[in-house]
């Protein structure tokens, strides 16, 4: 038996939820950081013990890259900030949107507030800018999403670990083949219909929300956009359109199967003017096909009265030979199936507005 672990970041701090392989019974601590705002956590098992990494922004001290190695237990800092811009940028950090495990032994990237992206060789202690990145000659053209500009994706290639994919809001997708030396839009095919007549499909700044690939098949990703969700099969050169069969085009989370690349979860909502489900119906939605059809997972035990958002990194799976499925909404409550997507109930509810939601097996 394995056991389970899920972390859960809001607006006023962290919670973490503990379990066995049957998902059913939970025990929970926190809040850790009360009163920061947790807008990225990660669980990085790839060492001799699991390291907890936390990305949370104190109102008086800034943001702060914290770290456990005992589960939770205590927390580590790395003083004046773990994430921080050089001296000539005239930058400074926000949030830190993203943590993401690279492919190498160590490695860490976070996306940040305002949007850029900056690499650890050392588990999350230390960070350094990816100034091929920060230096593009598109990034003044980049404008903030209504939630702030920030880099809320980071892909590294599981197998060519100089290849890196990244999407912001709003610049749209970025790729560097090149270990970060250089960076080039990656949007054929993106919708930006925010932008008048011709310019619908640009070479960026599109209002991407999330994207998602498997380790399998690496080439195979999948994206949410504003209004859109497709899907790439040449590693980002070129997007398709999957939405129709889903109730509504717009959302946030996009989420892989952990043992299928053909499969994938959304979690559709009205549009940008109301922000729930359609017909306030709570429901994941599955395609088995790489979305060329879609049904609803939760009928029955999802609530029918659920006027709330599921922000793009609130919704993730783990990786049990039978997954689990989570999701947490801006109402506080955090839900799960422990048998994919079967049978759901609420492993915990009034939570401060929920902004990311990790889970693993440890």
């Amino acid at each position: 038996m394995s056991d389970t672990l899920v972390m859960v970041g809001t607006r006023k701090g962290l919670w973490i939820g503990r379990s066995d392989e049957s998902r059913r019974q939970w025990s929970w601590t926190g809040p850790h950081f009360p009163m920061e705002e947790v807008y990225s956590c990660m669980v990085d098992t790839r060492g001799d013990r699991p390291r907890l990494l936390a990305g949370a922004s104190s109102s008086w001290l800034g943001p702060q890259v914290w770290r456990s190695d005992d589960l939770g237990e205590t927390w580590q800092e790395t003083p004046n900030g773990a994430v921080r811009f050089p001296d000539d940028t005239d930058a400074s950090v926000a949030r830190v949107w993203q943590l993401t495990p690279g492919v190498d032994d160590d490695v860490v990237y976070a996306g940040t507030e305002p949007g850029a992206i900056f690499r650890s060789e050392d588990r999350g202690e230390t960070f350094q800018l990816e100034r091929g990145l920060w230096d593009h000659p598109q990034r003044p053209e980049w404008n903030a999403g209504f939630g702030g500009q920030a880099f809320h994706t980071i892909l590294p290639h599981p197998i060519e670990s100089a290849k890196v994919l990244a999407a912001i809001s709003t610049g749209g997708v970025y790729r560097t083949d090149d270990g970060g030396d250089s960076w080039y839009p990656s949007n054929t095919g993106v919708k930006a219909e925010f932008f008048p007549g011709e310019r619908n499909y640009p070479e960026f700044g599109q209002c991407v929300h999330k994207v998602t690939r498997h380790a399998a098949q690496p080439d195979l990703l999948y994206l949410q956009n504003h209004g859109g969700v497709y899907r790439s099969e040449d590693g980002g050169d070129s997007w398709q359109d999957i939405a129709p069969g889903l109730p509504s085009e717009f959302g946030f989370p996009i989420v892989v199967h952990p043992h299928d690349p053909d499969s994938v979860y959304a979690f559709p909502i009205v549009d940008a003017g109301a922000r729930w489900p359609v017909d306030g119906h709570a429901r994941v939605w599955r395609s088995t096909d790489r979305g060329k059809s879609w049904s609803a997972l939760g009928d029955g035990d999802l609530p029918d009265d659920y006027y709330v958002a599921v922000m793009r990194d609130a919704m993730c799976v783990d990786t049990h030979d039978a997954h689990g499925i989570y999701f947490g909404g801006r109402n506080g409550g955090v839900w799960a199936s422990p048998d994919e997507g079967q049978t759901w109930s609420e492993i915990h509810k009034d939570l401060p507005d929920i902004c990311v939601v990790r889970a693993a097996v440890i």
